[in-house]
C-alpha cells in the first residue's frame, strides 16, 4: 500500500509539474492570443537557431509562428514600404536596426519580463527591448596568432605591421568606428581609425558570420572587431579562434519592436514576453547568443567576463546617424 501511495504521489506530482506554466504565460493574454490565432515574426536571426526557438513558442501555446527572415535592412525597407502602401502584415520585429524604423511604427509596451532584462537593453520610451547582446570585440584564430602576441591597446594594434595582409573587417563594420570615436574623442578616435586601415589594410568581408568563419579557417588571422557571440558559436563548432578585451568593446542589442497595427497584437506582446523569459534566455544561450539577464548564465560561463577591464561602450543609432556613420567607415575602405 505504501508503494502504491508513493507511486500515486509521484505521479501527481509529475502531472503537477507538467502543468506548471512557464513564467511568461499570462493567463489572460495567452487566452486573448489564442483568439487571434496566429503570429507573423519578421527577424534576422537565421533559420537553424529561429527555428527552435518559435516551436517552444508553439508548442507551449498551440498558436502558430509564420516566421520570415531577411537581413535587417531588408527587413526594414519591407516594413517601410507596408506603411507608405497602408499595409501591415508583420507582428513583432527582431533585428538590431530596429531603432532606424520611425517611432510611429514602434508601438509603445511593457512585457512584464522586461523588469529583469540590463537596464541598458530597455528603451526609456518601452518601444523596443533588447533580447540578445552583442559586444563587438577583437578577434583571432589561434593557430595563426598566440596569445602572449595579442595588443593591449589600439594603438598596439596598428602597430602589428607583422599582420598587415591578414587583418579582416566586417564591410559595414561602423559600430567600431562609433565605439572608438566615442572613447578617444571625434579627432582622435577618427585618426586612430585612419591610422589602422593605413597600416594593417584590412580586407572587408560581406557580414559578421562570414568574418568570424573567415577567422575560424584561417583564412583571416584577425578583426580589430566581431561579435564575440559569433565567435564562440564558431568556438562551439570546434574551429581555433578566440576573442579578447580590447577597448573599447561596443555594445549593442538585438531589439524586437511591435506593430502599433499588428493583425496579432495580443500574441506578439505574449511573444516579447517569450523572448524575454528566463527560459527562453537560458535557451538561447546554446548557440553562444549572450542573454540581457542577469540570472541567466553565458555560454560560456565566462563569455563576458574574459573582456576584463576593457571600456564597454553601448551604442544606438537613429536611420540617419547610421547613414552618416556607414558613409564614414567606407570612406576607410575605399578613401579618395
Amino acid at each position: 500500500m505504501r508503494m502504491i501511495a508513493l507511486a500515486l504521489a509521484m505521479c501527481l506530482a509529475s502531472s503537477a509539474h507538467a502543468q506548471t506554466p512557464e513564467s511568461w504565460i499570462v493567463p489572460d493574454l495567452l487566452a486573448a492570443a489564442k483568439a487571434e490565432g496566429g503570429l507573423t515574426v519578421f527577424a534576422s536571426m537565421n533559420e537553424q537557431e529561429a527555428l527552435p526557438l518559435w516551436k517552444r513558442f508553439e508548442q507551449a501555446t498551440g498558436i502558430p509562428v509564420s516566421f520570415v527572415r531577411a537581413s535587417d535592412g531588408q527587413l526594414t525597407s519591407r516594413i517601410l514600404i507596408e506603411a507608405r502602401a497602408n499595409q501591415s502584415t508583420w507582428d513583432l520585429l527582431s533585428t538590431t536596426t530596429v531603432t532606424r524604423l520611425p517611432p510611429d511604427l514602434r508601438r509603445v509596451f511593457e512585457p512584464p519580463q522586461a523588469a529583469q532584462i540590463f537596464a541598458t537593453a530597455r528603451d526609456p520610451q518601452k518601444r523596443w527591448y533588447g533580447v540578445t547582446a552583442n559586444y563587438n570585440a577583437p578577434a583571432y584564430n589561434t593557430e595563426r596568432i598566440k596569445a602572449a602576441e595579442l595588443p593591449k591597446t589600439i594603438e598596439e594594434f596598428i602597430g602589428k605591421r607583422e599582420w598587415r595582409g591578414h587583418v579582416s573587417i566586417d564591410g559595414q563594420e561602423f559600430h567600431w568606428l562609433r565605439s572608438l570615436v566615442m572613447q578617444y574623442g571625434e579627432d582622435k578616435g577618427r585618426k586612430l581609425a585612419k591610422d589602422l586601415f593605413a597600416a594593417l589594410e584590412p580586407t572587408p568581408i560581406d557580414g559578421h558570420l562570414a568574418l568570424a568563419r573567415a577567422i575560424g579557417s584561417g583564412d583571416a588571422w584577425v578583426t580589430p572587431a566581431n561579435y564575440i557571440n559569433l565567435t564562440i558559436n564558431q568556438q562551439i563548432n570546434h574551429a581555433p579562434t578566440d576573442y579578447w578585451g580590447l577597448s573599447p568593446v561596443g555594445l549593442f542589442y538585438t531589439q524586437i519592436a511591435l506593430n502599433p497595427r499588428a493583425p496579432h497584437g495580443k500574441t506578439a506582446e505574449l511573444a516579447a514576453n517569450f523572448l524575454l523569459s528566463k527560459e527562453t534566455q537560458s535557451f538561447i544561450t546554446g548557440q553562444g547568443r549572450l542573454p540581457v539577464r542577469a540570472d541567466v548564465t553565458p555560454n560560456p560561463s565566462d563569455a563576458v567576463s574574459k573582456l576584463g577591464t576593457a571600456n564597454i561602450v553601448p551604442l544606438e543609432f537613429t536611420q540617419d546617424e547610421e547613414k552618416q556613420w556607414q558613409k564614414e567607415f567606407q570612406s576607410l575602405i575605399r578613401p579618395k
